[in-house]
């Protein structure tokens, strides 16, 4: 794996049925039913949509024996349809339940958050060496029984790490950090060597995109550290639904997909599982078009940490660069609809900080607060504008006294002219071009490079698309993958999203915010941490969703989680403001934080309470404002 090259990880083949993993093959697409498993007849025929859909794997929950032993008529059934889609079982908390599952199942998933831990409680622990080496020694005697008999029906074998759901034991010897989320899934896997069992896929999960990037980053390192090659299961869990599902995961999962990380995957949407199967598609499709582009010659900075990496030093120009949040420049180079400037008007948190113009500065119809950037040879010095040169026009930067500059680059333009120029002229922000067929390679190149020779202009990323408005899903997953790996890499003071096609220019810009808002760089609407539901879900999930969603989307900033069960719930949502959490069926109960506020609610009543605690504690400005009058 290199920064400026597309390779696939090299891994380990595992059997599951007859879908081999890793290796040479294929990434695989996958995804979750959400019906009762002991439904047999409606797991069946919602296994045979996902895998009509293009599933390549289908998990199913298995929450007790009575579940895993139903695994065997779900497999019949789906067999006598004629499809070999493999199953794989979900297991939480009963180490028995897997080893029946185990039995008819091709795959099984266990955590080991709570697989012979009890369920987190968020409490702090002390153990000494030698009391944490007796835990590690449970954890074997539970944990090779399930191995044999994996190993006995060639049974494949998933450790899936939640985030949500560490152990108290790893959150008390390491935080809740990525080296914590690393070896839990490591004592599992050490388990798995030395008993010659291969047929193992890890995955590392969490809502946090920062916090799952930089996981699987430190999770490849240890495991290469320790010659280990298991193929990864790559999601992005409780990404919730719509533009903002399939943005959060493509940022994401497309931040590891571009670095050749991850040999199968899951975009994890609350909405029907079979709706998944496209977005997922089009994500690695798209990720996959670089591979055998022509070299880009770049060199790594040397204090680049790509497991830990800091936001690059710049100076300040205006309020691009330094500590500031990641500035929008958006164009207007096309036409642009009235329902775009309407859809604007209501959302003003997704008013691009920039507009370039090109040759054409629009007079009356400049759009406040935002700044203009015109073309440097016509620039003349009108407030609210700002000069943009290119390569060629650089003799005549020392002329102008703009206070603020852009420049227009590419990797291949960087020449010593240009370096010289950038050192005399620390008010000049690069906005960064590539047309290569490995783009990020070119970014990751130029910016490092500007930090090799020294040099501290912030930088702008440029990406240009060419899509029409019934292509709006593809646009979201293309640029969201496009600008992961540099936003958590810490190589971008700004996003500048440029579509040529007939897609309205407010998509485009609530895209570039939503593209932001996903990598935790910058926040303009209402986080939602929902998954995507299974047959745990206690309540209707999607109804429920579009409730609170269109109670709560005026609330700027605010992070509310939306669990269908407990499993991963108060953990999933640990950095949430207020959570609502199936409790039982048609119960729910309500989170501040990490406190559990109000339980077994009926579901009826439940989403007009956590508005009621919202208000309470004063987080609706709106209601406040018109409760005073």
């Amino acid at each position: 794996m290199g920064f400026f090259i597309y390779n696939r990880r090299r891994t380990n083949v595992v059997h599951i049925g007859e879908t081999p993993l890793g290796g040479e093959y294929p990434i695989r697409i996958q995804s979750m039913t959400n019906t009762s498993t002991l439904d047999t007849a409606g797991s069946a025929a919602q296994t045979l949509r996902i895998a009509e859909a293009g599933g390549e794997y289908v998990r199913l929950t298995t929450q007790g024996v009575r579940e895993a032993e139903n695994l065997k008529e779900i497999n019949a059934a789906v067999r006598a349809a004629g499809c070999n889609v493999p199953l794989v079982a979900d297991v939480h908390f009963n180490p028995k339940v897997a080893e029946v599952a185990a039995l008819y199942a091709e795959k099984v998933r266990i955590n080991p958050g709570n697989y012979t831990d009890s369920a987190r409680t968020f409490k702090h622990l002390e153990y000494t060496d030698e009391e944490y080496a007796g835990e590690l020694r449970k954890i074997e005697e539970r944990f090779i029984p399930l191995l044999n008999i994996c190993r006995e029906n060639h049974t494949a074998l998933r450790i899936g790490v939640n985030h949500g759901s560490l152990s108290d034991r790893i959150m008390s010897r390491y935080g809740d950090t990525p080296e914590g989320i690393v070896e839990s899934c490591m004592e599992f896997l050490r388990i798995c060597r030395r008993e010659k069992f291969d047929d193992v896929v890890i995955s590392i999960k969490a809502s946090n995109t920062v916090v799952m990037v930089r996981s699987v980053r430190l999770l490849v390192e240890v495991m290469e550290r320790e010659d280990m090659h298991y193929p990864i299961h790559l999601g992005v869990t409780e990404a919730g639904d719509g533009e903002d599902g399939r943005i959060k995961s493509a940022v994401g999962i497309g931040a590891l997909l571009a670095d050749g990380i991850g040999d199968t995957i899951r975009v994890s949407l609350s909405e029907a599982p079979e709706a998944e199967i496209p977005v997922a598609r089009k994500l690695v499709d798209y990720v996959l078009r670089r591979a055998g582009h022509a070299p880009v010659p770049g060199l790594p900075a040397e204090d680049f940490d790509y497991v830990a990496p800091c936001r690059r030093k710049t100076k300040p120009v205006g309020n691009i660069g330094g500590e500031q949040v990641p500035v929008v420049i958006a164009d207007r180079m096309s036409q642009q609809s009235e329902v775009t400037e309407q859809q604007t008007e209501r959302n003003p948190d997704l008013q691009p900080d920039y507009i370039y113009c090109g040759r054409d500065l629009p007079g009356k119809k400049r759009r406040e607060p935002s700044d203009y950037i015109v073309d440097a040879d016509i620039w003349t010095g009108e407030a609210g504008t700002w000069p943009a040169f290119t390569p060629d026009m650089l003799p005549f930067v020392g002329g102008c006294p703009a206070r603020r500059k852009f420049l227009f680059i590419t990797y291949g333009t960087l020449t010593d002219e240009v370096r010289a120029c950038l050192k005399f002229h620390p008010e000049m922000v690069l906005i960064a071009q590539s047309i290569h067929q490995n783009r990020l390679a070119e970014h990751r190149a130029l910016i490092h490079e500007l930090t090799r020779a020294g040099l501290e202009n912030p930088v702008v990323i440029f990406q240009q698309y060419e899509h029409t408005r019934e292509e709006r899903e593809d646009f979201q997953i293309e640029s969201a993958a496009d600008m992961g790996a540099l936003l958590f890499d810490g190589l971008c003071d700004g996003i500048y999203l440029h579509n040529s096609g007939s897609l309205d220019t407010y998509t485009v810009d609530s895209t570039a915010f939503g593209i932001l808002q996903a990598a935790r760089l910058r926040t303009t609407r209402t986080e939602y941490i929902s998954c995507p539901g299974c047959g745990r879900t206690l309540y209707d999930l999607q109804e429920t969703i579009a409730r609170i969603k269109a109670a709560t989307a005026h609330l700027k900033g605010l992070k509310i989680g939306i669990m269908g069960c407990i499993v991963n719930g108060p953990g999933e949502m640990a950095d949430a403001d207020y959570g609502y959490v199936g409790a039982a069926r048609g119960k729910v109960s309500l989170y501040k934080k990490q406190v559990c506020i109000e339980k077994n609610i009926p579901a009826e009543e439940a989403v007009e309470k956590l508005l009621r605690l919202i208000r309470e504690n004063g987080d609706d400005p709106t209601y406040q404002e018109n409760n005073n009058h």
